[in-house]
């Protein structure tokens, strides 16, 4: 069981030129998509958040549902959904403002224990910055770890939800200690200010950047690297495709029983290459594609 610990929100999607032009309403937020993702690609998997009872918040459950995840972790509350309005460039790339006061997810509060046969848990996006559900959220991430659970960090940094980026880039790095594999964008680094070495130094097996078109590479601790491009695709919007990396590469991870550390280190060249070109396939489906909506394992083949 993979679980996927992080808020659910409605993204809205411009459908044409104009920030005010066909807004329509799509599932989202980056652990739900990772949770979908997951679901589509076969991986038993559960979601961990805070969702409410409004009609989104229906909607988000039933999305779900859909997929095969299980929402028995979900809490509930009668708090608005959090929004997420997006614009798209010309290019394909979403930037977004968010509306968050006093919405259901950002009173997350940490569960008593994990779903039975946790082998991995995720976190990331705006839940780990948005309290006082992202103290929840790091309370979780740090008990897990120390319960020898594996897990996955995606910071998808939203500079405008972050008040103090100082503050914030030093309580990422007190999480990476916790961390068992780092998955960022090119931009989400640069950001952040550190490097691949820095970060492998503090505690992940693996750090894996994504850079766009360019395609995937991954650092490991025995001084690694491996690069793989990235797949040709016509770019209808980029929602949710570095959400469907994290999917993919937990996933592949997991259907290799590699759901550790001391697997992560073992996998050399060849595993890593199949991995990243498979979580670079996986993107490139969803790129192809109108908001967050990632591939079924029938679409991408074999591992």
């Amino acid at each position: 069981m993979i679980v996927v610990a992080g808020e659910a929100l409605i993204d809205l999607v411009p459908q044409g030129t104009g920030a005010l032009v066909g807004l329509l309403p799509r599932l989202g937020g980056g652990p739900y998509n990772t949770a979908v993702a997951l679901g589509r690609l076969g991986s038993p998997t559960a979601f961990c958040s805070r969702v409410s009872y409004d009609a989104f918040g229906e909607a988000l459950l039933g999305g779900l549902g859909e997929a095969g995840v299980d929402v028995s972790s979900v809490q509930r509350g009668t708090e608005p959904t959090t929004l997420a309005v997006a614009s798209i460039g010309t290019d394909g790339s979403a930037a977004y403002s968010f509306y968050v006061e006093g919405t259901a997810d950002r009173l997350f509060s940490a569960p008593d224990q994990l779903p039975a046969a946790t082998k991995a848990v995720s976190f990331g996006t705006c839940s780990l910055v948005l309290e006082p559900g992202a103290s929840a959220y790091e309370e979780l991430m740090r008990t897990a770890a120390a319960q020898g659970v594996f897990t996955s960090l995606d910071p998808n940094i939203r500079a405008g939800l972050i008040p103090d980026a100082d503050a914030y880039r030093a309580r990422f790095k007190s999480w990476l200690p916790s961390v068992s594999l780092l998955k960022l964008s090119e931009e989400d680094a640069l950001w952040l200010g550190g490097t691949p070495r820095e970060w492998l130094a503090s505690g992940p097996a693996a750090v894996v950047i994504t850079q766009g078109g360019d395609g995937l590479t991954v650092f490991t601790r025995d001084g690694a690297v491996h690069s793989v491009p990235g797949e040709p695709v016509d770019v209808v919007d980029t929602i949710g495709a570095g959400d469907t990396v994290n999917a993919a590469l937990l996933h592949g991870l997991a259907a290799r029983d590699a759901l550790s550390s001391a697997a992560v280190a073992a996998l050399g060249a060849d595993g890593w290459t199949e991995l990243l070109r498979f979580a670079a396939r996986a993107a490139a489906i969803t790129c192809s594609r109108a908001g967050a909506e990632p591939p079924y394992a029938a679409e991408l083949g074999d591992l």
